[in-house]
């Protein structure tokens, strides 16, 4: 583990971790924000302006990425997808909170390309930055969460999805944390590590989307509760292949069954993104949550995929 990455993979990975991640924090503030009962106006405007905040580094990171990251990640639709824009589009005409759609067609636009090491310092600065603003959203959230459980604070947000959000959150902290200390991975390691993280989201998306769904959608509801079913098995099979070695010696079966499920979870979200964006699906889901949970799923399938690319 000792080893140091070099100078152009301390660039190339910190600006693909921003640019997944800083859209990702961003459009947990929204959530956020749009969940809150008129009372918590001052709850609101704090989650709005972290959804700046986020919007601004990620506006940075956008100018930095161009031609400086690889296209792997830029075609795995976790950056942006084919739905984002409507998503967006959408989102806004239904809430009336402002999101940054010119920001989107940016990002459509970025092009692969070799990393820049004379970027490094400038990255590293850009990864203090979100480190310090993801740690004030994870304090938000905390306090959230509490008061939730409390019963001093009601909002429109299930309990487990703000723990859910605040879980992702210390994950993008510890990433760009050892970003930072320039650490190489090991790869089988990290796949596990991963997969265990992954897994779980998987399986939360699904029951959140179950019971976002109206009660008459009967089909679209089976089929997230097997996934929900599916994903807490094979979380199930990644912690004994954290315990145990020779269940770490099944990894690469493992990983096939992953991929397998991981693709059909993915296009699930972008059949079900594309109903909520038709009208063609009863549900309290906002498009943008579509959207969003669609590119988790296409990270998660790149790393299953490409892990090299996790190095």
């Amino acid at each position: 583990m000792g080893h140091r990455i070099s100078v152009a993979d301390f660039v190339r990975l910190s600006l693909e971790a921003n640019l997944f991640f800083l859209r990702i924090m961003k459009e947990h503030s929204f959530f956020l924000e749009a969940g809150f009962l008129p009372k918590d106006l001052n709850l609101a405007s704090q989650a709005d302006q972290f959804k700046e905040q986020f919007n601004a580094l990620l506006q940075e990171t956008v100018g930095l990425a161009n031609r400086n990251i690889s296209r792997i990640v830029l075609s795995s639709g976790e950056v942006v997808t084919d739905k984002t824009l409507r998503a967006e589009q959408k989102t806004i005409e239904l809430s009336g909170i402002l999101i940054d759609t010119e920001l989107t067609l940016e990002e459509l636009e970025l092009e692969p390309g070799v990393p820049n090491p004379n970027l490094a310092n400038a990255v590293a600065n850009l990864n203090q930055r979100a480190i310090a603003l993801t740690q004030e959203l994870i304090q938000f959230k905390t306090r959230i969460l509490n008061q939730m459980l409390d019963c001093t604070l009601f909002t429109f947000n299930f309990p487990l999805l703000i723990d859910h959000i605040r879980r992702e959150a210390i994950f993008f902290v510890q990433q760009l944390e050892r970003l930072q200390r320039r650490e190489q991975v090991n790869p089988t390691q990290e796949i596990i590590s991963e997969k265990a993280f992954w897994d779980r989201i998987m399986k939360e998306h699904a029951q959140f989307i179950s019971h976002l769904l109206d009660p008459t959608e009967v089909a679209l509801i089976d089929t997230a509760d097997t996934f929900a079913d599916l994903f807490a098995l094979l979380q199930g099979k990644v912690q004994r292949a954290e315990e145990n070695i020779i269940a770490r010696l099944l990894l690469g079966s493992l990983i096939r069954e992953e991929t397998r499920a991981t693709r059909d979870i993915r296009d699930f979200k972008a059949t079900a993104t594309e109903g909520l964006l038709a009208c063609q699906i009863r549900s309290i889901i906002i498009p943008l949550l579509g959207d969003h949970v669609l590119r988790e799923a296409n990270h998660f399938l790149r790393i299953l995929t490409n892990p090299r690319s996790l190095i």
